[in-house]
């Protein structure tokens, strides 16, 4: 807890509106949409570098990085609808980025393979690391004590490295010149490695194992039993829970399979122990997902087309929503429990009662983009067995005439960006900040 200016009422009060307008979705009475240019080619990848921070004293600001074909990484306020700083222009067109909100870091990677870090605060560059060939995942893993880079190169090799300073750690062939994709789990304790419908089954890494190398050790792995692995993703309230989409045996169905990751102490030392824990078919008709999304410990969504479709882990079809009118090209799944700080004051007001904290603890949404020039906004209801997802409502962009449709959307606290492209081959960001009145009892309406 963050101590500031308000007492437990004012912020609970902003809270509640802040919750109502994201979940109404009025223009203009709720939000506020900017369109924000600056980038002179197509942005390929954004993140957010501000803390995730609810605040209501004045001082709430969210800050955005993106990088772009025009060689430069970029950050923007938000609220502002304003450029902070821009980079010199860089050796090569830079294709991804990962943020260290806590550290306030940005890493880019360019095409050809040179990674840089750079303050979020002012851009300065603060150290680079050159692959071999050029990078095919960049994974950003913020562990509380030892935080750290993992990269993967197009020639299957995956590089631990230091932050922010980008000293090598270990190195290790993962999946010899294939491309290689990684997704690191929520506590950092594991990277899921795969190669896109590769007979070569996807692997799973300690981390532990890739920070403190031994000599002539392996790092502690494991092969999981499936081929053709085309997507995965973690569940968010279970650290170690892994939902895989492969082809079964005969190749004829997709199915997602889902495992629970831990270790045991051997004779050699630690070894990495995979337990099946569920696992179902897709329907014959689905188109096969092209996104896919966890949610709390049960709950997997998936993308096909134009539809949004979710399951649970053993196979019970929840919901689906056709509510594009072209492909969706982005999801966005905001934490059931983010990292939010309270700014409220300590005294004298009383000690928050138990049940103010308890409401907002599981509030969470999920955000699609489409080429339909649109992005839909869901909400979770959480009162049944499992959680409900609501559709609100749509965030239009531009005019079609000038733009092609959203690639890409974020999101934190208190705003929503996301990626707009125009036909004449550049992007813009546009924002939608929603609006939370500074007081304590005109907080709602």
């Amino acid at each position: 807890m963050t101590l500031g200016t308000q007492t437990w009422k004012e912020y609970y009060l902003c809270r509640s509106e802040l919750e109502f307008r994201m979940e109404s979705g009025r223009p203009e009475k709720d939000f506020i949409c900017k369109a924000i240019a600056g980038h002179n080619g197509d942005i390929d990848e954004l993140a957010y570098i501000s803390t995730n921070e609810c605040r209501f004293d004045g001082q709430e600001k969210s800050v955005v990085c993106t990088v772009s074909s025009d060689s430069t990484v970029r950050a923007w306020d938000v609220q502002e609808g304003t450029e902070i700083w821009s980079s010199p222009l860089q050796p090569a067109a830079l294709v991804n980025l990962a943020a260290y909100p806590r550290l306030q870091l940005v890493v880019t990677v360019d095409k050809q393979g040179l990674i840089k870090t750079w303050k979020a605060e002012n851009g300065r560059e603060w150290a680079s690391f050159s692959l071999p060939t050029s990078s095919s995942a960049l994974q950003a893993c913020d562990h509380p004590e030892t935080p750290f880079l993992l990269v993967a190169s197009a020639e299957g090799v995956m590089y631990t490295l230091t932050v922010p300073q980008l000293q090598l750690l270990s190195w290790t062939s993962v999946f010899p010149s294939s491309p290689t994709s990684l997704l690191c789990s929520p506590d950092g304790q594991w990277v899921f490695a795969s190669t896109q419908d590769s007979d070569l089954g996807p692997k799973v890494f300690y981390t532990q194992s890739l920070l403190c190398v031994l000599e002539d050790e392996p790092p502690v792995s494991s092969t999981l039993p499936v081929l053709l692995t085309s997507r995965a993703c973690w569940a968010p309230d279970k650290t170690a829970r892994l939902m895989v989409m492969h082809r079964n045996s005969d190749n004829m169905r997709l199915a997602i399979t889902t495992y629970e990751l831990g270790t045991k102490q051997s004779q050699k030392g630690v070894d990495a122990v995979v337990q099946q824990i569920a696992s179902f078919l897709l329907p014959d008709n689905m188109m096969p997902p092209h996104l896919m999304k966890g949610h709390g410990s049960q709950v997997v969504l998936l993308v096909s087309g134009l539809e949004l479709v979710l399951f649970t882990i053993q196979g019970l079809q929840l919901a689906a929503f056709q509510d594009h009118q072209k492909p969706i090209t982005s999801m966005w799944v905001v934490s059931a429990r983010p990292p939010c700080t309270c700014i409220v004051a300590p005294l004298p007001e009383p000690a928050a009662p138990p049940h103010w904290a308890s409401h907002f603890k599981d509030q969470s949404r999920v955000l699609t983009a489409s080429f339909d020039l649109s992005l839909r906004v869901y909400v979770w209801n959480k009162e049944n067995k499992f959680p409900v997802l609501k559709s609100c409502y749509h965030l239009l962009g531009g005019s079609h005439r000038w733009a092609s449709g959203f690639t890409h959307v974020e999101s934190d606290s208190m705003s929503i960006v996301g990626v707009e492209a125009r036909s004449i081959g550049t992007s813009i960001l546009r924002s939608y900040c929603f609006n939370v009145q500074h007081g304590s009892d005109d907080c709602v309406d």
